[in-house]
């Protein structure tokens, strides 16, 4: 077995497996470290407020080191931009979230026109219609909260004036302007420093920091454990394509060895030894033989009589 493994056509299948089963271990040690998905930033850096423009430009995605983070934003709330964000629960109840589109002031370096607004939760109703009794907020201000990411856009037909998700693509057509991908969920709202009871008639949307446990997804730890196996199955294939290999080398070598037989013809007869002589028993006689034979005896009337007869 060992001297068939020596072969150099298997040396370099070796060589080609132990190839084989690296690229399948690391795709393994990948798989595992995907499997712990990236946790959230503490609390420590998330509630540091920071400026929006800081943290993310316009028509850029927010990442994961972004979201969460408390922003703070100059700009002014656009009139006639209210909308209704429908399916948000509030301890258990179903509702509504009210949101409004804030322009941001840009950046003082960026170019012209690369202002855009981003969508401000200001509050929670239970109903649409509780909405309506509620002022809308207009005119310049500053905003402080907690900066998400988006939401998928819901294909589902809403009231005027509602939306199924908070999308701010869908937002972003709707009020025909560039959006942030992302929204803020208000704490405070100030005007000249004067904050503002933007939530009058709406109760607080409170959105705290995401917490810190790491998730595990198991489907990329199978896919793992998958990779190893296919690690040893390539060295399980190259062990038994060399014992097929040397179990046909024993075949031919057994074929070889009979074919050589064959040719060589029947073996020589050998000579037979002479038996050893034993004493010979006397041959069996027939009675009538016998009669003949004793001249002493003689024969009976009756024997004569059946003889006549």
């Amino acid at each position: 077995m060992l001297k068939t493994a020596l072969k150099p056509r298997w040396i370099l299948t070796l060589i080609l497996a132990m190839a084989a089963a690296a690229i399948f271990v690391l795709l393994s040690q990948w798989q595992f470290n995907s499997s712990r998905e990236v946790p959230p930033p503490a609390p420590s850096t998330t509630e540091n407020v920071r400026p929006l423009t800081d943290v993310l430009t316009p028509l850029t995605p927010l990442y994961a080191s972004g979201a969460d983070q408390m922003v703070s934003v100059d700009g002014a709330f656009l009139p006639g931009t209210r909308m209704l964000v429908g399916n948000r629960l509030r301890d258990g109840e179903e509702g509504l979230w009210v949101v409004q589109a804030f322009a941001v002031d840009p950046a003082p370096d960026a170019a012209p026109g690369e202002g855009a607004v981003i969508p401000v939760v200001l509050g929670w109703v239970a109903a649409a219609e509780d909405a309506a009794s509620v002022p809308q907020q207009q005119g310049a201000a500053a905003v402080v909260g907690r900066l998400l990411p988006p939401e998928a856009p819901v294909a589902q037909r809403n009231a005027d004036g509602q939306v199924p998700s908070l999308s701010t693509a869908e937002l972003s057509n709707v009020w025909d302007a560039t959006a942030y991908a992302a929204f803020i969920v208000a704490t405070d709202v100030t005007v000249d420093g004067a904050a503002v009871p933007f939530a009058d008639g709406m109760e607080p949307v409170v959105v705290g920091p995401q917490p810190q446990d790491t998730p595990i997804n198991w489907l990329n730890i199978f896919y793992a454990v998958e990779w190893v196996v296919f690690a040893g199955f390539a060295f399980f294939l190259w062990w038994r394509l060399v014992a097929d290999d040397h179990r046909r080398t024993l075949e031919d070598a057994a074929d070889a060895e009979q074919a050589l037989r064959d040719a060589a013809g029947p073996p020589l007869e050998q000579p037979v030894d002479p038996p050893v002589d034993e004493p010979v028993d006397a041959p069996l006689v027939a009675p009538s033989s016998r009669l003949a034979a004793d001249p002493t005896r003689t024969t009976s009337p009756k024997e004569s009589g059946a003889h006549r007869d």
